[in-house]
């Protein structure tokens, strides 16, 4: 089933499983593919980081939706830069995740957060994610673990 949604950085109109990287993004930016669709998913979750200014934070934001290697978030009080790396808390998971892109929320003070998960757990959210595609260096290495 193929959900689009037309809140946020991602335009329902150009929807063809294309992430659309965000106004904060310079032009010329590497074209990112998503390897199964979004689940939406509201949940509670930390995230501690250092913000665009080079300040530490923590802070509790939630997500909007989520896959098993990236996740938006929305909420987020701080402005942060691409490429930065941060962590979320979710239960008792540590995920590391990379900035991809950042979109401020008109007429609030927020940002929503688009990233990227540095270091992989397959249950990072507790979720079936039965659309999602493996990179081939990891379908490989399960198979050949016997798993």
């Amino acid at each position: 089933m193929r959900r689009c949604y037309s809140s946020g950085p991602f335009p329902e109109s150009n929807f063809e499983g294309k992430l659309d990287l965000g106004d904060g993004m310079p032009s010329g930016s590497v074209e990112m593919k998503r390897r199964g669709n979004r689940t939406k998913a509201v949940l509670p979750v930390r995230v501690k980081g250092k913000d665009s200014a080079g300040k530490s934070f923590d802070e509790l934001v939630h997500t909007l939706d989520v896959t098993p290697d990236g996740v938006r978030l929305g909420s987020v009080r701080r402005e942060l830069n691409r490429l930065d790396e941060i962590t979320v808390f979710y239960r008792q998971r540590k995920i590391l995740f990379r900035v991809v892109w950042t979109k401020k929320m008109q007429g609030t003070s927020e940002f929503q957060v688009g990233l990227q998960a540095v270091t992989r757990d397959n249950e990072a959210w507790g979720l079936n994610f039965p659309d999602y595609r493996r990179p081939a260096s990891q379908s490989a290495a399960t198979q050949a673990s016997g798993a």
